[in-house]
């Protein structure tokens, strides 16, 4: 489902990704570990057409993204630090526009989405008015609306209290459910243990782990992470 070879990302003199390598089958749940600066951000914007990487291949369910298209992002949900939400739309204006993006009809399932993250008394507000937690939520809700194949979610806790935290772990374990493909980003090593079923780590640009989870354990884990920040 998602297939990387040689990636490489430089930004002037720094180099960001260093030929990363890595595949993530169809319903795998992938968490990316890594201190900051590790490269987990830059790697999620190049899969989901954001960033383009400067040597490498990948691509997402057989398309090559190098070759941009909405094909391409009809095919993956995306949640990272920028919500990508139109502060000056309501929060139903906001999932209307991407709805007319993705050619899809959200009208029977609009209301339920914003239950289920917790905007549908706040549906017809400004997103300016909301706060980043609701942003997040919000952000959340577009990132899903289309049912993509693939989920790609760089940080998706940052800015959630616990209950917006809950209910993003519960739509994770209902995507998984459902066969989707999760590629996560976070700092949290006890959830990522717990939850994924694979664990990357990036340090300075490069894969320094890759293995199922269950063939490691958290203190190895977060021993090689504080290794990696010194």
């Amino acid at each position: 489902m998602i297939h990387v070879e040689n990636i490489a990302k430089s930004f002037g003199h720094n180099q960001a990704l260093q030929n990363i390598s890595f595949d993530v089958s169809k319903g795998e749940y992938a968490a990316i570990l890594g201190v900051n600066g590790a490269g987990k951000t830059t790697l999620v914007k190049i899969l989901s057409t954001l960033s383009r990487p400067s040597s490498g291949i990948a691509t997402i369910n057989g398309f090559n993204l190098l070759k941009k298209s909405v094909d391409i992002r009809s095919h993956i949900g995306v949640m990272t630090h920028n919500s990508f939400l139109y502060p000056d739309l309501s929060a139903l204006e906001n999932l209307q526009f991407y709805a007319q993006m993705y050619g899809i009809s959200l009208k029977p399932g609009v209301d339920e989405l914003l239950h289920v993250v917790g905007l549908y008394h706040r549906k017809y507000d400004s997103v300016r008015t909301f706060s980043r937690g609701m942003q997040q939520r919000l952000s959340l809700a577009r990132a899903v609306l289309h049912k993509p194949q693939i989920l790609l979610l760089d940080e998706p806790f940052a800015g959630l209290d616990v209950k917006a935290a809950d209910m993003l772990k519960n739509l994770i374990r209902d995507a998984i459910a459902e066969d989707t493909t999760v590629l996560l980003t976070t700092h949290d090593v006890d959830f990522a243990m717990h939850n994924a079923s694979r664990i990357l780590m990036l340090h300075q640009g490069q894969l320094m782990e890759d293995s199922p989870a269950k063939m490691l354990s958290i203190e190895t884990v977060k021993q090689k992470l504080i290794d990696s920040a010194s």
